[in-house]
């Protein structure tokens, strides 16, 4: 039921190909021909093909290939990309207000139906699929920040779910000072596997976090519930961050991580396992986490909260999260006072790096 207008352009009256802008992105992003073919979802033959020809009529590469070095952007392709973002940012505005004046003349009864819910959430691969499972009977604000922010958010009144995460081993006191039993209640998303995302085949062969001290680390942003649970295994190990080649250096999403693996900028990450999984890389798992969502106890009875929690206990979001490496449905959808959802140690699903 969501109405969206993309600009499409030509070159030399040709129209290029809708494939052309995502798949270059993805190269940019990945480093890799085969990762981005993965992420625009088609084969590698046929973004190969779809290169060749696209190399041919502008009569110079867009893209080049070495062994064992990836895949890079070339200047005409970068040029390509900061042109077609400057005009996607002129006409966004104008086509987003079109976009809406369609949907309130041909959906206006139904949209203004459905309740609207506004998250502000750490990131994780599942929530991202959100939007468009609840499309046309909730409308989902969502945003992502991190853990700390999220709560933050929620108690300035920003949101009406607050999304974090925490180590099953333990506690996390930055996100447990910012929980009051008296006002909170928690709602059970997943449970994930947070480790090392390592190479393909582990080609540094790396055994656990004292092994980093020696490699090129890529760590998650500051405030970020992923940052702070791996300062805690730091702190456990009797490591300092300052041993870490890499530590200042963030990225803000999980996938963001895994990229920099791929592309060879770093040696090692931590993330979930279903990042790596994502780029075919290798995972050392550390620590089994759960993903919740903080909710003010006098809002569970909300229409939103409520179609939303029905939906983290529908087949479709069961689905996905089977489909993810590394998510566990054990706790998905139940509502649980602090005491009960900030506890549960259990071990982290151990599998060999791969």
């Amino acid at each position: 039921m969501r109405i969206e207008f993309d600009p499409g352009w030509k070159w030399r009256s040709t129209p290029v190909a809708p494939l052309l802008v995502p798949l270059l992105t993805a190269i940019q992003r990945f480093g890799s021909l085969a990762a981005a073919a993965r992420d625009v979802g088609y084969s590698y033959r046929h973004v190969w093909s779809l290169l060749g020809d696209w190399n041919q009529r502008m009569g110079q590469p867009l893209v080049e290939l070495e062994r064992g070095r990836g895949a890079r952007l070339t200047p005409l392709a970068v040029k390509l990309l900061e042109l077609e973002q400057r005009a996607r940012n002129r006409l966004a505005p104008q086509l987003a207000e079109l976009a809406q004046e369609f949907e309130r003349e041909l959906y206006g009864e139904v949209i203004a139906r459905a309740p609207h819910l506004n998250i502000c959430a750490s990131h994780d691969m599942a929530l991202e699929r959100m939007p468009d499972l609840t499309e046309g009977v909730l409308q989902l604000g969502l945003q992502f920040r991190g853990s700390v922010d999220s709560l933050e958010s929620l108690a300035r009144g920003n949101c009406d779910l607050a999304g974090f995460h925490v180590a099953e081993q333990w506690q996390t006191p930055e996100i447990v000072e910012r929980l009051d039993q008296k006002v909170h209640k928690l709602i059970g998303f997943a449970v994930r596997d947070q480790g090392l995302i390592v190479g393909r085949g582990n080609p540094m062969a790396i055994q656990g976090l004292h092994d980093l001290a020696r490699l090129r680390f890529v760590n998650r942003q500051r405030g970020s519930g992923t940052r702070l649970v791996f300062d805690q295994l730091l702190a456990r190990a009797g490591i300092a961050s300052k041993a870490l080649p890499g530590y200042s250096r963030e990225e803000f999403t999980h996938v963001a991580v895994a990229a920099a693996v791929a592309r060879g900028d770093a040696d090692a990450g931590f993330g979930i396992r279903a990042a790596a999984a994502q780029l075919e890389l290798g995972f050392i798992p550390l620590v089994s986490e759960r993903y919740l969502f903080a909710c003010p106890s006098n809002r569970l009875e909300d229409t939103g909260v409520k179609k939303f929690m029905a939906f983290l206990r529908g087949k479709a979001f069961k689905a996905v999260l089977a489909s993810l490496p590394g998510y566990d449905n054990a706790i998905t959808g139940r509502v649980m006072d602090l005491a009960d959802g900030l506890a549960g140690p259990r071990p982290a699903r151990i599998t060999a790096p791969g």
